[in-house]
């Protein structure tokens, strides 16, 4: 696809921004009038980088009879929030309602949840609420990875007059038991850039990560992105959150997690956006750091096979599975347009890793068994 033109102000005209990059930070859940402005009051102490004060007042949740927010009643929370500490609110908007609410609540910035972006009929309320308005909207990416819903979704918010417009890349879900609670897939908001280099990018770390433990390295990852700003969850006491326990942190943590971050300035004096060659190292990065997760979960496969053919008194090494096995991916390697010779070599390394997991669990001593490959 060839680039998009909007007419979208840079960050630093959304009259949010006093330095860039732009830290979002509070609850995932607005869940008392007290844990509300014990946040707000923490992060203004701890974290002076902090500029935007964000609570879920509505949240979608997967099952019924789940906590799914306070309501209205938690802008008038961030209301004092406001009053008090000098910070601006923003709040996730998900039905024209919400939007009409937080209008009248002064909330200062609005952003779409990955639930409503996948549905461009709710998209489109949303837009026909807001026409006419000038407010901050931030667009997160939908669920499952789809950069045109995404995109469209950014489009129909535009289309209702819209010029502080940014998109928030939360991560996609996949499925799989990887180590992210969303997989990062940072090809596809590295794309929207490109296709919308005006685009200001926020990114969600807490929602990408799902615990607390990667926030620092997928913060740091973003920053090297050329990302804008981050969005980052904190609560005073996160293990007795209301949702989404493990990927929030304390104000002080927070704190820490920001002072640690290395903020490096794009190469050269040119600014334009996205520089073309470093958008395609930046994707070998990502692309490396797939295959690395990849190869932890082959791992982990490998090891849950070692420990069944140890309680059933299986061998470890059986060469008609491997014969098989390395038919089949040299096959399909083949089709990919890979070379053989690259494909072979690196598959017998596959299979050397896989044989030595094993011995380690099958407490087998690698030199009673013979590591020499099969060679066809």
């Amino acid at each position: 696809m060839t680039k998009i033109k909007m007419n979208i102000k840079p960050l630093d005209q959304w009259g949010v921004v006093q330095d860039l990059p732009l830290i979002i930070s509070g609850p995932c859940s607005a869940e008392t009038k007290e844990q509300v402005m014990a946040t707000a009051k923490a992060l203004v102490e701890k974290t002076p980088q902090v500029r935007v004060f964000r609570a879920g007042a509505w949240k979608p949740r997967t099952r019924p009879n789940s906590f799914e927010g306070i309501g209205n009643e938690a802008l008038g929370w961030m209301q004092e929030v406001k009053a008090e500490t000098g910070l601006l609110t923003s709040v996730e908007v998900a039905n024209a309602n919400h939007v009409y609410e937080a209008l009248k609540h002064g909330i200062d910035i609005l952003w779409v949840g990955a639930r409503t972006t996948v549905n461009p009929f709710s998209v489109q309320e949303i837009a026909n609420a807001l026409k006419g308005v000038d407010i901050p909207v931030m667009v997160k990416n939908p669920i499952n990875p789809d950069l045109q819903l995404w995109l469209g979704a950014i489009e129909r918010i535009h289309q209702a007059g819209i010029t502080r417009l940014g998109a928030i890349h939360r991560g996609f879900s996949s499925g799989q038991n990887g180590r992210f609670r969303n997989a990062p897939q940072w090809k596809l908001p590295i794309e929207l850039k490109r296709l919308v280099p005006d685009l200001p990018m926020i990114c969600d770390p807490s929602h990408i990560c799902g615990n607390r433990d990667m926030l620092l390295e997928i913060s740091q990852k973003a920053l090297d992105l050329a990302m804008d700003g981050l969005m980052l969850e904190s609560h005073p006491n996160p293990d007795e959150a209301w949702s989404d326990q493990l990927q929030q942190v304390t104000p002080v943590a927070l704190a820490g997690i920001l002072e640690d971050l290395n903020l490096r300035k794009p190469e050269g004096e040119d600014r334009e956006p996205v520089d073309f060659l470093k958008l395609y190292r930046d994707e070998i990065d990502l692309i490396d750091l797939e295959i690395l997760d990849t190869m932890s979960r082959r791992a982990k496969v490998i090891e849950k096979i070692a420990e069944y053919k140890k309680e059933h008194k299986m061998t470890i090494l059986q060469v008609s599975r491997w014969d098989e096995l390395l038919k089949d991916r040299l096959s399909l390697a083949k089709k990919l347009g890979l070379d053989p010779k690259f494909s072979k070599e690196l598959y017998q390394q596959i299979h050397l890793m896989s044989i030595r997991i094993q011995t380690k669990v099958m407490n087998v001593d690698e030199e009673e068994i013979d590591l020499d490959l099969p060679q066809k």
